[in-house]
């Protein structure tokens, strides 16, 4: 017998020129290399799903889940929360006239006044959001609508804004700071709130406008150009934007809350994801540990209306809320994971059921001799 020679190539089909044929050019194979990734011989491991296995995981799951979902529905459940709608559209509301009567092209503010009660006390800090309804923030065009580089205090992007802020970018000449439709249509309405007393008396809640923003926007993002000091000269050659009444180094009287760095516009700035939303307002922060923040009985929320709202069928409302540790009231993720834990528990059961019910095979091996 002949030995025969092994030649890992001439397997792979890479032949030499002298087993071709009259010395023709040799024609490269299509198969792949012998490799143990392009061979698909690399080591694997697959779960064989067993009764086992499958039963203990559902069962598990179920009783984490359903724990967790009620410890985060009842922690949301006892967060207070009211909310009022002071938008106008009733004939009967307070700010009816205001609501049919005010327009962007307004030179006065309209003034209404809304009384509510709160039947329980709100301990701990109270914050106070404003929320619009059917207010689209999240179009491609709004969000773009803006200069990310003129707020964060480029000198040349404040005299030659971004055309991405189109048709907010230029009025009478002189480029508009700041520019976007986002800036345009910043929430302007100005609410207080006042306690009731007994007597009739109006004791007005102290309001904290700092500290509602961002931290990375207040600091980072957001900046004023040259600095904080004399802004009127900064902003000297610009526009103020086309709906606002006073220019953006009018904002506040503190220069640490003035300009880019007002934290009223830094919130307006961070665009909402869906047509109905809120945003912080203020801050009512507790001040004795023996009284409630905002106690219960009648209050009074004075009103200037500033932003309407009807042309494009929205509603506002203000919202007094408290906190714990996992937010505001949202009592969707605690429902979430008591269905998706129920599920579990219960696909569990049934196929435990079934398992038991329909296994017919038997405990002992039968090897024929």
């Amino acid at each position: 017998m002949m030995a025969s020679s092994y030649n890992a190539k001439e397997e792979d089909g890479h032949h030499s020129g002298s087993a071709s044929h009259g010395g023709a050019a040799v024609v490269k194979s299509k198969k792949p290399d012998n490799t143990a990734f392009k061979q698909q011989r690399l080591p694997a491991w697959q779960p064989i799903l067993t009764a086992g296995t499958v039963l203990p995981a559902f069962f598990v799951i179920g009783l984490i889940f359903i724990p967790i979902g009620i410890g985060l529905y009842v922690t949301s459940n006892n967060i207070k929360e009211f909310e009022i709608d002071y938008t106008g559209v009733d004939m009967n509301s307070a700010c009816y006239s205001c609501a049919k009567n005010f327009s962007w092209n307004s030179t006065t503010s309209c003034l209404c006044t809304v009384d509510f009660t709160l039947e329980q006390p709100f301990e701990s800090n109270v914050f106070m959001y404003y929320g619009l309804s059917n207010f689209y923030q999240n179009h491609r065009r709004y969000v773009k609508s803006r200069d990310d580089s003129q707020l964060n205090g480029d000198m040349s992007a404040l005299t030659n804004p971004s055309k991405e802020c189109e048709p907010y970018r230029m009025s009478e000449g002189l480029p508009i700071a700041p520019c976007g439709a986002i800036a345009n249509s910043l929430f302007n309405d100005t609410l207080k709130l006042y306690y009731l007393e007994a007597n009739g008396t109006r004791n007005e809640i102290p309001l904290v406008k700092k500290g509602i923003a961002w931290w990375t926007d207040k600091h980072v993002k957001f900046r004023n150009p040259g600095g904080n000091a004399n802004l009127t000269a900064v902003f000297q050659a610009t526009s103020k934007p086309v709906n606002w009444r006073n220019p953006v180094y009018e904002l506040d009287q503190d220069p640490e809350n003035n300009g880019f760095i007002n934290e009223d516009f830094i919130v307006w700035m961070r665009t909402a994801a869906l047509p109905t939303f809120r945003k912080l307002y203020r801050i009512i922060q507790k001040k004795s540990s023996t009284m409630p923040t905002l106690p219960s009985g009648k209050y009074v929320l004075d009103i200037t209306y500033n932003y309407p709202v009807l042309s494009f069928d929205g509603r506002k409302r203000m919202i007094l809320s408290t906190i714990s540790w996992m937010g505001g009231k949202n009592p969707f993720l605690g429902i979430a994971y008591i269905t998706v834990g129920s599920i579990c528990f219960f696909l569990g059961v049934v196929l435990l059921i079934i398992h038991h019910k329909y296994d017919t095979r038997s405990t002992g091996a039968d090897i024929p001799n």
